[in-house]
């Protein structure tokens, strides 16, 4: 039995969740407050993020790097063309460099601010950082979002998925990132066409409908967020 270690708006553990559906894999879920640092957690991994994955008694592999190899090591030959892993070394290298993009770059700049500011502060206490969103984060975010809405539009129109030619890791740890972004309404996508329609594609597969069911409490998703034909 898998357990994964995730906060519901934690970008890089929707990634996990995303994957670990595509592969078949039973999972288990525990939401984490990283802020809390709880004790027994921080046993599991000492630096107190998320995500973290472990297989039944198994060591807690830590991070969305660590995770993503693990589960395509141990679950990747058994999917076959479904593999989210490409065979050709350059092709994996493109599909790691984008995952690499999305859940460092894309999200130091954007989705991580939006959802600390939005998100993560509603629930802290005040004592861990909790409180009213930092309004010149916000403003950086939204300008910053323009840059990899164009690249990401790029990629959509040059390719037929975000890494080459077959549905890879890329494409869900993109839409994992702006999946955040967007029940908060923070996603241009009128100036995007090609994103928008790479983003209803991935949108609509069985692996992200319980991401498109979660709330938070007292914050309803933007119109867009669950509609598949938006």
């Amino acid at each position: 039995m898998l357990t994964l270690f995730h906060h519901p708006f934690s970008p890089s553990a929707r990634f996990v969740r995303l994957i670990l559906a595509e592969y078949g894999a039973k999972t288990e879920l525990q939401v984490e407050r990283p802020w809390e640092r709880r004790r027994d957690f921080l046993l599991l991994n000492p630096a107190g993020t998320v995500p973290v994955l472990r297989e039944n008694d198994g060591p807690a592999i830590c991070g969305v790097f660590a995770i993503m190899e693990y589960i395509d090591e141990t679950r990747g030959y058994a999917v076959g063309n479904r593999r989210l892993m490409p065979d050709h070394p350059d092709a994996r290298a493109e599909t790691r460099r984008l995952v690499d993009w999305a859940v460092a770059k894309l999200d130091q700049e954007v989705v991580g601010p939006f959802v600390r500011e939005r998100v993560y502060k509603q629930e802290m206490p005040s004592s861990a950082g909790g409180g009213a969103p930092d309004s010149a984060v916000l403003r950086a975010a939204r300008t910053n979002i323009h840059h990899h809405m164009r690249y990401f539009g790029y990629l959509a129109a040059t390719r037929n998925w975000l890494s080459g030619d077959r549905l890879s890791f890329a494409d869900f740890a993109v839409a994992a990132e702006l999946s955040c972004a967007d029940y908060l309404g923070e996603v241009p996508w009128a100036e995007e066409d090609n994103v928008k329609a790479w983003y209803a594609r991935i949108k609509s597969r069985p692996s992200f409908r319980p991401l498109l069911a979660e709330k938070i409490l007292g914050m309803p998703p933007s119109p867009t967020y669950e509609d598949l034909d938006f």
